[in-house]
């Protein structure tokens, strides 16, 4: 087990190496960048402000009534803002996006790795890496942060209506007692993890993909492991993270 995680991680800073010297190389892909970008970040609208709404208003709702009972549900949109963009913001964006676009990064490049696509490439003088995994790492470098930015504001969004509708607190209140406790280190803590996530999903999900060995059955297993390696890195690395970032 032990010696698989070390390969995986090999493959992992190999691939990372390579994707950093393909970088500058000219000339960019600029029609695969826009059409992950397209993939990655438009066609995934829909499924963050779903769960970004229904977070939202659960983490109104919830506070609301925990804190009712010691006369302090003023102060809800103070700890739901800070609760937001910092943490349950980029975290269950990056996990909506790690089951969504890492399973479908790994699925595509693995089933060009046992149709044999990729040595296709390699016949024809490209370099897979400057053509596959350059365009889809910088698409979710790109989009992740931007879909962040988009749940805090769905979220909060959703929390607004809780506190209106369910608690009796006004609009304006929740807005200005909001902005009177959120810094810019706040939100710059929260994108600046959106990156680091992003980087992480998409880097696993294209190493895993072009790892895939064994046919459609490997294909499976590939995706499989790379939503699984994807949610567990990105929460882990949530964790050192945050206590990075709280004691700069």
């Amino acid at each position: 087990m032990l010696l698989r995680f070390l390969d995986q991680l090999g493959e992992i800073g190999l691939l990372s190496r390579d994707f950093l010297r393909c970088l500058f190389r000219r000339p960019f892909e600029y029609r695969l960048f826009v059409e992950q970008l397209d993939y990655i970040g438009v066609r995934s609208f829909n499924i963050v402000n779903l769960t970004a709404i229904f977070t939202g208003m659960v983490l109104a709702l919830q506070m609301g009534h925990f804190l009712s009972k010691f006369g302090a549900k003023i102060f809800v949109s103070r700890i739901m803002g800070l609760s937001l963009l910092r943490e349950m913001g980029p975290v269950l964006t990056a996990l909506m996006l790690g089951g969504r676009v890492g399973a479908g990064i790994a699925a595509e490049l693995g089933t060009m790795k046992v149709t044999e696509q990729i040595d296709a490439l390699r016949s024809l003088a490209c370099n897979p890496i400057k053509k596959l995994v350059v365009p889809r790492v910088l698409a979710t470098l790109v989009m992740l942060p931007l879909l962040t930015i988009l749940a805090d504001a769905i979220g909060l969004l959703g929390g607004l209506l809780i506190a209106v509708t369910q608690l009796g607190l006004s609009a304006e209140y929740f807005y200005f007692s909001m902005m009177q406790n959120l810094t810019m280190s706040d939100v710059l803590t929260g994108l600046a993890k959106a990156v680091v996530f992003a980087y992480i999903i998409a880097i696993i999900a294209c190493a895993r993909g072009l790892a895939t060995t064994g046919g459609a059955d490997g294909v499976g297993r590939a995706t499989t492991s790379t939503v699984v390696a994807a949610s567990i890195s990105v929460l882990i690395s949530d964790f050192f993270l945050t206590k990075l970032f709280l004691t700069v």
